[in-house]
């Protein structure tokens, strides 16, 4: 599959997305857990204070879910009409992008509210040196630094957190500030595993006001669907040269990585994300499910819904698989839903957001106290302007450190300018995303001046938050992430 087959389908992608955006999005349905027959449209919103003092809030973490493969995004496949429906329902932030490009640092940034070098887990090992070796963690990295989970169970909300372990593994921090954070013991687990947990807990805590973090790896390269997959998009015709198993997946990551790219099959690369739709219509499906027992409870109306997803992965848009190694859109563009209670009629947002911006608009909404050191370290803002119709388009920022094989770090300006930066062999890339959304045009030659001013930029903000990437060697080396990397990896 070459690039202008890529960049094509990314241009009638976003085309798509521009005509939904223009027809107000999609229908609202009835069953999905809301209640779609009372309510506001979100053109109200604008006339209201948003403070929804003791109200619940969910946050949901669709984990490697890219933004190019959700309908109301503008994927002509309709694999996620849950999520779309929330998002006809509510707020669908069109062009949100992720601090980071892999599950460890981007995570911890809706727990913090910072950047990964602000609070330090960019890798799964803060030592990896063997025999000495030390799990990365954010108390002793960061001792100072104060989670969402924290400013919530301080305002006396109930907190549990239901996941698939790996990279949002308690141990790193993630369970700072939670009554309960729950992951299951084998690695890459399903929403299978942490929803039922997740409605026990609510069962249990429903007359409280909580915060929930729900998350899963259903969507991830690792997970297989219990019962294998049944090829449900896969052209009939394919002669099977894959299977969809983790160990082919991770064998295509890593063959990627050692050559620099990989060379598929059209057919192959089409399967693949065949597969990858197959997973994601699977977990919205398992997230209905969880809606309506949700439901059932009798939570709707008092809950505010934010769903989203760490990072997005390749399927050889830039011929590799995975995530982690680098910051290109099909990596960092995540979709982002706010779901309000009380509204049925939402809008799409095209305005560009980080994931930085989750935690402070969780504060916002809520009205809580904020102690004075959670609210001088958050580095987004607050995006209920943005439900109100005001405008909220920012400069955005990203960075990778992955695995210490490269080390990137890249912004993205409000008018549609990419420039990446990396810093082991000092390459520069400068991509205009509205002509060339596929980013396979580097212009770094064709517009040098741009290109400069943006590395000023790119290096004087990591400069103003406390990091010269100037000052030190960036010296790629080996931390691994999946045990098969380096037989010395600890198995947690």
């Amino acid at each position: 599959m070459n690039r202008k087959h890529n960049t094509t389908v990314l241009t009638i992608m976003r085309s798509a997305l521009a005509a939904l955006a223009v027809a107000g999005l999609i229908a609202c349905t009835t069953g999905q857990g809301g209640h779609a027959s009372a309510g506001k449209p979100a053109a109200d919103v604008a006339k209201k204070e948003l403070k929804y003092r003791d109200y619940n809030v969910v946050l949901v973490s669709f984990d490697a879910l890219q933004a190019a493969h959700v309908h109301s995004l503008g994927y002509p496949r309709d694999i996620t009409p849950t999520i779309d429906a929330m998002a006809g329902q509510g707020f669908n932030f069109t062009n949100a992008i992720s601090v980071a490009s892999w599950t460890v640092p981007a995570s911890m940034t809706w727990f913090t509210g910072v950047y990964p070098s602000e609070h330090r887990l960019t890798n799964k090992f803060a030592v990896y040196e063997p025999p000495l070796t030390k799990l990365s963690n954010l108390k002793e990295l960061s001792p100072n630094i104060m989670t969402l989970a924290e400013v919530l169970k301080q305002n006396g909300y109930a907190t549990g957190g239901f996941t698939g372990n790996a990279g949002v593994n308690g141990f790193f921090g993630y369970g700072q500030g939670f009554d309960v954070y729950s992951f299951e013991k084998g690695k890459f687990g399903s929403m299978d595993q942490s929803v039922p947990k997740a409605l026990e807990w609510l069962a249990a805590n429903k007359d409280k006001k909580f915060f929930l973090f729900l998350h899963g790896y259903d969507i991830h390269g690792q997970n297989v669907p219990a019962g294998g997959f049944d090829y449900r998009f896969v052209d009939k015709g394919y002669d099977k040269r894959y299977s969809g198993s983790r160990e082919e997946q991770e064998a295509l990551r890593e063959e990627g990585l050692e050559k620099g790219e990989l060379k598929l099959r059209d057919e192959d690369v089409k399967f693949w994300r065949a597969i990858y739709d197959e997973k994601i219509s699977r977990t919205d499906a398992r997230f209905k499910e969880f809606l309506q027992e949700f439901d059932k409870l009798g939570l709707t109306g008092k809950t505010i819904f934010v769903l989203t997803s760490d990072h997005g992965t390749e399927f050889y848009e830039h011929r590799h698989f995975d995530h982690g190694f680098s910051l290109y859109d099909e990596l960092i563009h995540v979709p982002l839903v706010i779901k309000l209670p009380g509204v049925t009629a939402g809008k799409a947002i095209a305005d560009q957001v980080s994931s930085l911006d989750v935690m402070p608009t969780i504060l916002d909404l809520l009205d809580v106290r904020m102690p004075e050191a959670a609210k001088n370290q958050l580095r987004g803002a607050s995006l209920a302007p943005a439900l109100k119709g005001e405008t909220v388009a920012k400069d955005v920022y990203s960075e990778t450190d992955y695995r210490l094989y490269t080390y990137k770090r890249s912004v993205i300006t409000k008018d549609g300018w990419k420039f990446i930066y990396t810093l082991e062999n000092k390459q520069r890339e400068l991509y205009n995303l509205k002509n060339d959304p596929a980013e396979t045009a580097n212009l770094v030659e064709k517009e040098p001046r741009l290109a400069y001013e943006l590395e000023q930029k790119l290096f004087g903000h990591f400069k103003s938050i406390g990091h010269d990437l100037t000052a030190r060697q960036w010296v790629t080396g080996l931390n691994p992430v999946y045990d098969s990397q380096a037989k010395g990896a600890s198995k947690k």
